[in-house]
């Protein structure tokens, strides 16, 4: 018979672990906040609108346990295309990764981790494409989300369409942060 006193350690961790859950996985730039206004630096450059399409910074928390890689998505759900926008897609980002510095989105520079992939945008090539909604509409969301997965990388290459790396993203997914800011015009 197994007495009363071998359940206390566990009840007492389980209490614990009840008072004290983990730290939520969290995505923050200081480009912009949850629901603000996206900054013309971060706009697109082309299409009627002239930003700097610069992609923006953003730094996350520390991701769950068991993550093994990260990958970044902003997406448009607001676009008039029927499948919304892609505006970024970057994955296979190491899982110790915890931000992307400004500008990391353009192709020519090298500030993105070795190993990480830009895949195609609806834009129709690889690397960030900032906002530019149709003038006139109301302005449009943009959902930046940082995703921890649950595998080493995507068998995917930068010719990938965002729907093909959401497709994968959502079969791999141990947890998602997500901010979003709105852009019109």
């Amino acid at each position: 018979m197994i007495s009363k006193a071998c359940y206390r350690p566990a009840l007492l961790t389980a209490l614990l672990l009840a008072a004290f859950p983990a730290a939520a996985f969290e995505l923050r730039s200081p480009d912009f906040t949850d629901k603000s206004p996206i900054p013309e630096r971060n706009v697109f450059t082309s299409f009627g609108c002239a930003g700097a399409n610069r992609s923006p910074a953003l730094s996350w928390t520390e991701p769950p346990a068991g993550t093994r890689s990260l990958a970044v998505t902003i997406y448009d759900p607001d676009a008039p295309t029927g499948s919304g926008w892609w505006h970024w897609v970057v994955f296979n980002l190491p899982a110790d990764s915890r931000g992307l510095p400004a500008g990391a989105g353009d192709p020519a520079t090298p500030l993105l981790p070795s190993g990480a992939v830009q895949s195609r945008t609806d834009y129709g090539v690889a690397g960030y494409g900032g906002p530019c909604p149709p003038q006139g509409d109301k302005p449009h969301r943009y959902v930046v989300t940082v995703h921890a997965l649950k595998i080493d990388s995507l068998p995917l290459g930068a010719d990938a369409s965002g729907a093909m790396v959401g497709f994968n993203l959502n079969a791999a997914s141990l947890a998602k942060a997500t901010l979003t800011a709105r852009y019109g015009r």
